[in-house]
């Protein structure tokens, strides 16, 4: 399960690829659209800066921006910029792997079925870009401002 910490990085990041190429944002607004308590908000994006995904700018115009392409952020590595390794138990992470105890690791069918459980999670976040999460989010906006019929 992700943390608040984890969860809020990510809708952090995909409102700055959202708002992708139109200048520095600002906190209170990130916070305001993402249901986001600031302060909570301010040490997210002071590690988000310190781990390359976002850059900032001080004074008039300034805020928060990203500081690569959305397409170059993946949902994994958002995660674990803010969580640590994906793996549910520390015998199958590839990071942070230490034993579990288990008695048979080889043939320990928990172990193998975490390790699937880590593998089908990696794969989907690994590959899920800020870029193709904006373009599901204005896909889904879209679709719903258009289902709407207005009757006066």
């Amino acid at each position: 399960m992700l943390s608040s910490r984890a969860r809020y990085a990510t809708r952090a990041i995909l409102d700055l690829s959202l708002e992708y190429g139109k200048g520095a944002i600002q906190i209170q607004d990130i916070a305001d659209r993402q249901n986001i308590p600031v302060k909570f908000l301010q040490q997210i994006l002071v590690a988000l800066k310190m781990t390359g995904f976002v850059s900032s700018r001080k004074g008039p115009g300034g805020g928060y921006l990203l500081a690569m392409a959305p397409k170059e952020i993946t949902l994994g590595a958002v995660v674990r910029a803010m969580d640590g390794p994906i793996a549910p138990i520390s015998c199958v992470s590839v990071t942070k792997f230490s034993e579990c105890g288990c008695p048979n690791p080889e043939v320990c069918s928990l172990r193998n079925t975490f390790k699937e459980a880590r593998d089908a999670i990696s794969e989907v976040l690994d590959k899920t870009t800020f870029a193709e999460l904006t373009d599901r989010q204005l896909a889904a906006i879209d679709s719903i401002s258009r289902s709407l019929d207005y009757v006066i």
